[in-house]
């Protein structure tokens, strides 16, 4: 593999913004200086006016494979991952069949190995009666333990009491949990259903899917980890109640219960359903503007540790079906790092903030090797950003398998010109090279 020189980046990366080249060979950062000086045969990129950054790391997305192959896959959806200047992701076990066993979750990581652009993991998924299963996970080569204490797409509802406190009794892996208490969802779907009946629509998601719910299974979630000391992390909060459960007052890497929130929730509002319908229809449901600045407070203030996208595609005829049939999800994970740049040019969050809470985060929080930071020695995972390149989402540039995106229209301010996997340059100012050069991930633990 011949080594490529990046001249000339803004560099963003350690809480710091500086200028300078960087040299990749052998998969690897070799050198970051000032200036490096390489012969001739070396690929050379000149990246004046451009802005280097880690790779993102995405901890939670829903690539659909194996069982749902026509929503999306390890290969479309690695591609657009790649496109939209993420590197690594950790996918979520309710697959079909679920990933609640060793057995399947093996056949996965054979998939990625011969079809993802990038680097990869996959968490097992807890259930009420997979106990022994989950002791048998390797902390070494697999992010962590999926708990879903909401019912979602996929049967994998973990209502057991008795089972759940098994579960943080028994492993050291980060727990990660959907937090939406079942008994509450089912009770207002009944009432909504009997009020609305074939009337109901997008805009009542989110008191359905109620603030209530939220903060019934977060607490409840929290208060376990407590008493058991588990390592519990807490997936797409979308509520100003919830954020009370989490601290801000000690380092990440001193925490032993951490939060993350979804692109969505920081962008959209319940104001939004009324333009964009099923579109926007995620679980947990997106709630008002004050629970929206809520987390944006907390993000910025670190009481929420990670950023990410529950990409989470369905067919266009699937969010086209009225409200109760129609799934929940929706693709992001091309579109994450524009959208927080996005919020950088309305001068919502700074871009050493966006690259601690995308890049560096994920990699402290679930110990990942050897990534989510421009520091030689680690494996060249990079991304290439033209700050101020405005640009359109259309169909014609989306690589999603599932065809749309809820950011049809929208203009975004910056985008991705090259994006580099374990020291390959795979995407290049709107061409994929049609290379495979994902790795699964492996933890310090």
């Amino acid at each position: 593999m011949s080594a490529i020189v990046i001249k000339n980046a803004q560099i963003i990366n350690e809480n710091k913004i500086f200028y300078g080249d960087v040299l990749i060979e052998n998969e690897r950062i070799m050198k970051i200086d000032s200036q490096i000086n390489v012969q001739k045969a070396h690929q050379e990129i000149n990246a004046e006016n451009l802005t280097l950054m880690p790779g993102v790391i995405d901890d939670q997305v829903h690539f659909r494979e194996p069982g749902l192959t026509h929503k999306g896959n390890i290969y479309s959806e690695s591609r657009a991952a790649v496109a939209g200047g993420t590197t690594s992701f950790i996918e979520q076990p309710n697959t079909v069949p679920n990933a609640t066993s060793h057995e399947v979750l093996e056949e996965k990581y054979v998939i990625a190995s011969k079809t993802s652009f990038a680097n990869y993991s996959f968490m097992l998924g807890g259930t009420n009666n997979n106990l022994e299963e989950i002791k048998k996970t390797n902390p070494t080569n697999i992010a962590g333990i999926k708990l879903f204490l909401g019912s979602s797409t996929g049967n994998m509802l973990v209502d057991n009491d008795m089972a759940l406190e098994q579960i943080f009794l028994n492993t050291s892996l980060p727990i990660a949990t959907h937090c939406e208490d079942e008994t509450t969802v089912k009770r207002n779907t009944e009432l909504f259903i009997e009020k609305y009946g074939n009337q109901l629509q997008a805009s009542h998601h989110p008191l359905i899917r109620s603030h209530e719910a939220c903060y019934l299974s977060s607490s409840k979630t929290v208060a376990l980890a407590k008493k058991t000391g588990a390592r519990l992390h807490v997936f797409h909060l979308s509520t100003a109640e919830e954020l009370a459960l989490f601290r801000n007052d000690i380092p990440l890497s001193q925490k032993k219960i951490t939060a993350e929130v979804c692109i969505h929730h920081l962008w959209f509002t319940a104001e939004d359903y009324a333009q964009k319908g099923n579109f926007i229809k995620w679980n947990p449901a997106i709630k008002n503007a004050a629970d929206r600045d809520a987390l944006w407070e907390a993000l910025l203030n670190d009481t929420i540790d990670v950023i990410a996208t529950d990409h989470a595609p369905h067919t266009f005829e699937e969010k086209s079906k009225p409200f109760m049939e129609a799934p929940s999800g929706g693709p992001l994970v091309q579109h994450s790092l524009v959208a927080m740049l996005d919020k950088y040019h309305e001068g919502k969050i700074t871009l050493e903030k966006i690259v601690q809470k995308m890049m560096h985060n994920p990699a402290i929080l679930f110990n990942i090797n050897d990534r989510g930071y421009i520091r030689e020695g680690y494996y060249a995972d990079l991304t290439l950003v033209d700050l101020n390149k405005p640009w359109a989402v259309d169909k014609s540039n989306l690589l999603y398998h599932c065809g749309w995106s809820p950011f049809e229209g929208h203009k975004f301010q910056s985008k991705v010109k090259h994006t580099f996997v374990n020291g390959h340059h795979v995407y290049n100012d709107g061409h994929l090279k049609d290379v495979l050069v994902g790795k699964r991930l492996l933890f310090n633990r």
